[in-house]
């Protein structure tokens, strides 16, 4: 449960739920107390009253915390997302309705326990990182730890909400950036999930096509448990996706073992004249270093061209799209900031979607392979901190260089971590980005929860610090070789299984001189069968896999296939891919290529 971030709202109130002399009614009275001292912060659309709470805290009342997974946890809902019976703004009020069903991610929050505390201020329909774009009666947000300063966008009153210690979490929406460049600014952690694990039936769209729901929190792990709640298929949702691996708890803990991280090339990195921010980062790749981390450097190129395609390529139509009505009908209604930005989506032609389009899958194949050099990627999540009067006098050109290290992010399909990394001179935290393909998020999540343990950094602007002690390491010793021989290998196809897990190459070798290779009838799947007479040494691979993950990935064998014992050339038995005797009828002897790549290649 994830009462560390609700001890933070209320010390002991884990003590006081399980003693059952602290009610969730009391929690809710106490955040709004809260709240009201953090009024000029411009955090919040509307908050939920006492007959709107009505319904959840009764529910509560005739539950236990043992009955649900996330019993009486408050958090906050970004206004583009449905919540029933609450108007729905994005941050316009001539836009906004009441709808009668909440967003699938928030029904599925409410049925874990959760306690919706209000809808929460945003860059108007979700268009901005910099939390300025939201109208009178509402005005910009403010950063949680400088009112001069912007709260970053457009998801801002979710992440000031969490970085203040008014509610426990807060769902955004992360399209260019908005459920990571907030993150920075505040000094909280965000969580920008592969495309299509959260339902977006419900949620006002940006670009519907690269549209996620983000998770803001104190805490890597915080952000793992409301996404095991609020993950999963829905049918109703075109966009979308089943995830091949599950959504619960794979890599609970904090990360352990050597890490390959990619970074940009030095001179690919800007700053835009802000030192401070640099400075940050710099520190940040030197702790990664005592980590044990190895750096590497990628060629952020096609990563900045096709960031360059979101705001400046035909994909401003989708937002165009999403706002037709009201911008057909009455645009003056829109602000002028967000309209200058959307309108030019009217005028793009079908040739140049098409072109675009093709760019694109160029600039993934090349972005793709750098990524799978390394491990991660990391990069800065903002370049660098504005004041709010600098965005309201210059809203475009600054709000652009917001997303230099963001806009990329859904148009590759990869899905990315925010987290703190220090603070600048002026007092101002600043933050990193972890980046990996996608379905790899609790991957992400893991290695998040052990940086924030080696930094053990204050958690957003609530007076308190991490814990280094809550959560598990898992380490060398929780970890088991696994030899394999054939369609695991590194880049062929099923290899992601083990790179999902968290597994690491460890070595290229070769088995003992006493097996023999066989393809299997289906054409797919090669048996290495230990045969002490004839045999050969046969090309294999050794990886590292995480001992929580091993259940799972035995699981997964199809027959005649299992694990057993297999012997490698330096004498070590490890464990490894074996074929029970049976599946070799109609098989193909291939010894004589060496190895199942070789046979591939033939």
């Amino acid at each position: 449960m994830i009462w560390q971030n609700l001890d933070l709202t209320l010390p002991g109130l884990r003590g006081h739920y399980l003693r059952g002399d602290f009610s969730p009614p009391e929690l809710v009275g106490y955040l709004r107390q809260k709240a009201a001292s953090f009024g000029h912060k411009n955090i919040w659309i509307s908050q939920l009253s006492d007959q709107q709470l009505e319904p959840w805290l009764a529910r509560l009342a005739e539950a236990s915390v043992e009955d649900l997974p996330l019993y009486g946890v408050p958090f906050a809902v970004k206004d583009n997302i449905d919540l029933a019976g609450v108007a729905t703004t994005a941050a316009c009020e001539k836009f906004a309705y009441v709808p009668g069903h909440s967003a699938v991610v928030i029904e599925q929050l409410l049925a874990a326990g959760c306690i919706p505390m209000g809808k929460t201020n945003m860059d108007q329909f979700a268009t901005g990182l910099a939390g300025t774009r939201s109208p009178e009666p509402w005005g910009p947000c403010r950063n949680a730890f400088d009112d001069n300063y912007i709260s970053g966008g457009s998801s801002s009153g979710s992440a000031v909400a969490v970085a203040l210690g008014l509610v426990s979490f807060a769902l955004g929406t992360d399209t260019a950036g908005s459920g990571r460049v907030p993150a920075a600014m505040n000094n909280i952690v965000g969580m920008k999930p592969t495309l299509g694990l959260l339902s977006c039936r419900g949620v006002v769209p940006a670009c519907r096509s690269l549209d996620t729901v983000s998770i803001f929190a104190l805490t890597p792990a915080d952000c793992g448990r409301v996404f095991e709640q609020a993950a999963g298929f829905d049918q109703a949702d075109a966009y979308t996706r089943r995830n091949p691996f599950a959504n619960g708890p794979r890599v609970r803990g904090i990360a352990a073992g050597d890490l390959k991280l990619g970074v940009p090339a030095l001179q690919q990195l800007e700053f835009f004249g802000d030192s401070q921010t640099q400075e940050v980062f710099e520190a940040a790749l030197r702790q990664w270093q005592a980590l044990g981390a190895t750096l590497v450097e990628v060629n952020f190129a096609p990563f900045l061209e096709a960031a360059s395609l979101l705001y400046q390529g035909p994909w401003v139509a989708e937002r165009y799209l999403a706002t037709r009505d009201l911008m057909e009908r009455d645009p003056s209604a829109i602000h002028p900031a967000v309209r200058q930005v959307i309108e030019p989506g009217a005028d793009y032609s079908a040739l140049e979607c098409f072109a675009a389009a093709y760019r694109l899958r160029q600039l993934k194949l090349l972005a793709d392979a750098e990524l799978a050099r390394v491990d991660l990627l990391v990069t800065p999540s903002l370049a660098r901190q504005y004041r709010v009067r600098e965005l309201l006098e210059e809203p475009i050109e600054l709000n652009s260089r917001l997303g230099y290290y963001t806009n990329f992010m859904n148009l590759l399909d990869y899905c990315a971590l925010a987290l703190p990394a220090g603070f600048t001179e002026r007092g101002l935290p600043s933050g990193i980005t972890l980046v990996a393909d996608k379905f790899h998020d609790q991957q992400l999540l893991a290695w998040g929860g052990r940086w924030q343990q080696q930094l053990a950094l204050p958690l957003g602007n609530t007076g308190m610090a991490y814990r280094t002690d809550s959560l598990p390491v898992f380490g060398a010793s929780d970890r088991v070789a696994m030899v394999v021989c054939g369609a695991h290998l590194d880049g062929l196809a099923l290899n992601w299984q083990l790179r999902e897990r968290g597994a690491r190459l460890l070595e290229s070798t070769v088995s003992a001189p006493r097996y023999r290779l066989y393809a299997l009838p289906d054409g797919r799947r090669p048996a290495m069968v230990r045969c002490p007479s004839d045999g050969l040494a046969i090309e294999v691979e050794v990886w590292s896999v995480p001992t929580t993950e091993l259940g799972s990935f035995v699981a997964a064998i199809p027959p005649p296939l299992g694990i057993g014992k297999v012997e490698l050339t330096d004498g070590r038995w490890e464990s490894g891919f074996i074929c029970d005797g049976y599946g070799l009828e109609g098989a193909t002897d291939i010894s004589e290529f060496g190895s199942w790549r070789a046979w591939l290649q033939r």
